[in-house]
């Protein structure tokens, strides 16, 4: 029926694919792989290509992969079962190099069908007995055989061609996906394409319609090398142009002008720095100041490496807002990060944040510390100055974000760490200002893949500091491989009292607490968004726990070392206790989890032992090791690991070993996880709305995209002109993800 059909020109990619595939294969195909339009369909692009007569090589198959395989039998055999009633027939296949088995239980039947000598195509999950690969019931259509209906149509179809292997599963088998692929572009006349066609000129790019073929039913690899460059410069430029809009768009929005005055607190407080700027740190400074003059809202991402100073150029310009007569906040995603900057902007304005107490600068103003731990008195003093506008500055952790939390001018929202909140949370602190929205200002040490990304697609204006202030030592980290060498953490704990004998300090990182019950990596406080995807399979072996190990050092054999611990389900005031103890020199060793990840400035403290360090992301072991070698005493970073050599997850301790390069590191971290889903809420790479590209990869077709996008919008911003695209971009607000947009 479906052959018969001929959709018209203007056919919507949205029609649903009931018609064109059995009930039982579309709701597989449904369920399992979330195809349910003909634009979904035609958008499942195949995962790879062979051509008949082309083996696959048997030995790359891993266990637990679902796989398509073009082998050919090489024996055939049925036996009673041991153990049970019935038959198993066993096949064995080979690509001439390697074998794969194939069970079936109680189809002595099926022999006939499977001869020796055959060729054909087998579908179906590997797994493993007694140390031989097999697949279980595996689908398959044989070549020539003229008794199977699948197998005709596989013939003749690719017959001297291209065959593509899509994505599939048990139900919805690749060479069943390509007969309903097959029927659709059959059915399908032109379709209107969202890239115009000066632009496709431009870039040499197919049309939409026999892209869709060239993916679909290549007679060449180069056939399916133009279809992929199309479908990632498409990609690309929706995004872009959505992107595009949002700029335009935002450039429209009413702003207020935040400019310092002349002989204000902006210039009394960089008189009294006992230290002297980076040329970076003016440069970066210029940057925000222009935009905080502006009359639109600044939206800027602050880059820089661990300890380059960032917290002062976002000081400065928070003061800029103070100068011009509002308030800033700073919202910090831990309780000790928060008090820790409260702790260092007070110490670095000194009389200057305190106005109207006895000392206090008359041109100064306050500052304001609102946290989830805090006692009934402090919070009520704090919501009355953020309120009242008494304090300028007010720096927080997500208690900011409730409800009773108001300002009398919020000019300025700085977020540390940004990938460390969620879009609503966000939001919701922006959302405080009232009806003229605050400039935001987001900073980040290591750009998480997402913020990779996004800095890429250039939905944010950027500045980057790469310059480290004088006084900053290097940092060497070494790899501490346990699963080889389990002897060499005697010598970790005897370098940890070496460093304080010579008088220094040292944190160890554990990725549990321990204290009762079971608790994920890094505790209640940790960030799991940068976990990486293979922990779950590498993480068999018990974490290291805090409470535990603590204890096991303070006895031996850190015994007459001074040994305490800090993690995110002590009391707010015990935690900032613990902190201003190590501070002091009071603490050789801090047993901690990942609550000192950020923020965290003890210039004594010069080494750091991160215990199953294959339980951190890259990031978080950047940010880790950015702790130590603050005070001009060299720093050193052991990453302990039971991860066996060539694991994915020793990759990533020598890659963070290899380098203290934060952005190459981060490109590293983006190579292994992926980007997330760039336009939703999944920052954790192991989904992504991108299908053909890679932003790394593609950087100069995003360049390209962006370029061509500005153009486009420029010229029609409502795309009243361009309906295909206006469609395109209208399908990014799916799952709510225009909110996300105009979120972030």
């Amino acid at each position: 029926m479906a052959k018969l059909l001929r959709l018209p020109a203007e056919a919507d990619l949205g029609m649903p694919l009931s018609g064109f595939a059995k009930a039982e294969l579309l709701k597989a195909m449904r369920d399992r792989l979330e195809l349910v339009t003909l634009g979904d369909l035609l958008r499942h692009y195949p995962r790879r290509y062979v051509q008949r007569g082309e083996l696959t090589d048997i030995r790359s198959l891993r266990v637990g992969e679902e796989v398509t395989v073009q082998a050919e039998i090489k024996s055939v055999k049925t036996r009673a079962m041991r153990n049970r009633r019935g038959n198993l027939l066993e096949v064995v296949v080979t690509d001439g190099h390697g074998e794969l088995k194939l069970t079936f239980f109680n189809q002595k039947w099926r022999a006939n069908q499977l001869q020796q000598g055959m060729r054909g195509l087998f579908a179906g999950k590997i797994d493993s007995y007694r140390d031989t690969k097999q697949l279980t019931h595996p689908h398959f259509v044989l070549f020539g055989r003229r008794d199977d209906a699948d197998a005709d149509s596989i013939v003749e179809e690719f017959a001297g061609a291209l065959m593509p292997i899509y994505p599939s599963t048990a139900k919805a088998a690749t060479w069943s996906i390509a007969r309903v692929v097959r029927t659709v572009l059959d059915a399908l006349g032109e379709v209107p394409d969202p890239i115009p066609a000066p632009v496709r000129q431009r870039r040499g790019l197919l049309g939409l319609r026999e892209a869709f073929e060239a993916v679909h039913r290549p007679e060449s690899f180069a056939d399916v090398q133009a279809a992929r460059e199309r479908f990632r410069f498409e990609e690309a430029f929706v995004l872009q142009t959505e992107l595009a809009r949002r700029r335009s768009a935002a450039r429209e929005l009413a702003a207020r002008p935040r400019v310092a005055g002349e002989g204000g607190l902006l210039a009394a407080f960089e008189a009294r720095l006992p230290f002297a700027l980076t040329d970076g740190q003016r440069s970066v400074g210029d940057d925000i100041a222009a935009d905080l003059a502006r009359d639109h809202p600044m939206q800027r991402l602050l880059q820089g490496e661990v300890g380059s100073g960032k917290t002062v150029c976002a000081l400065r310009a928070m003061l800029t807002v103070v100068d011009a007569g509002g308030q800033a906040a700073l919202l910090a995603p831990t309780e000790v990060l928060a008090q820790q900057h409260y702790r260092s902007i007070t110490a670095l304005l000194g009389p200057l944040a305190e106005r109207g107490f006895i000392g206090g600068a008359e041109d100064g103003t306050r500052v304001a510390l609102l946290t989830g731990g805090q006692g009934i008195a402090a919070r009520r003093k704090a919501l009355l100055e953020s309120a009242s506008g008494e304090a300028g500055l007010v720096v927080g952790t997500h208690a900011l974000l409730e409800d009773k939390v108001q300002f009398a001018d919020l000019g300025l929202v700085v977020v540390d760490e940004q990938h460390r909140f969620g879009v609503e949370q966000r939001a919701a602190l922006t959302g405080k200002a009232g009806g003229v929205p605050p400039h935001v200002l987001v900073m980040t040490a290591t750009p998480i893949p997402r913020t990779v990304a996004m800095t890429v697609f250039g939905d944010l204006e950027v500045s980057t500091l790469s310059e480290l202030p004088s006084g900053r030592a290097p940092i060497q980290t070494n790899v501490v491989p346990l699963a080889e060498k389990p002897d060499w953490i005697d010598h970790v704990w005897r370098r940890v009292r070496q460093e304080v004998d010579a008088g220094r300090q040292v944190y160890v990182v554990c990725p549990r607490i321990g204290d009762d019950g079971d608790d994920k990596p890094g505790g209640e406080d940790a960030d799991t968004s940068d976990l990486p995807a293979d922990v779950e399979a590498e993480g068999s072996r018990e974490m290291t726990a805090v409470v535990a190990l603590a204890a096991e050092l303070a006895d031996e054999p850190l015994a007459g070392l001074r040994v305490d611990l800090l993690h995110g389900r002590l009391a707010s005031d015990a935690k900032d206790a613990v902190m201003l103890r190590f501070a002091a020199g009071e603490i050789d060793v801090l047993v901690a989890t990942t609550v000192i990840e950020v923020g965290v400035d003890v210039p004594n403290a010069s080494t750091m032992v991160v215990m199953d360090a294959d339980w951190f992301g890259v990031s978080q072991l950047h940010q880790l090791r950015g702790r130590v070698g603050r005070g001009g005493h060299p720093g050193l970073c052991l990453l302990v690991t039971g991860a066996a050599e060539g694991s994915p997850a020793r990759a990533r301790m020598d890659a963070v070993a290899s380098t203290t390069d934060g952005f190459e590191l981060s490109r590293i971290d983006l190579e292994h996880r992926r980007e997330g889903d760039v336009l939703g809420a999944d920052q954790s790479g192991r989904r992504s709305s991108l299908r053909m590209l890679a932003v790394i990869r593609d950087e100069k077709v995003i360049a390209q995209a962006r370029t061509d996008a500005a153009e486009v919008v420029g010229a029609d911003p409502g795309l009243r002109g361009e309906p295909a695209l206006a469609v395109a971009v209208a399908a990014l607000y799916d799952d709510d993800r225009a909110d996300y947009l105009e979120k972030t």
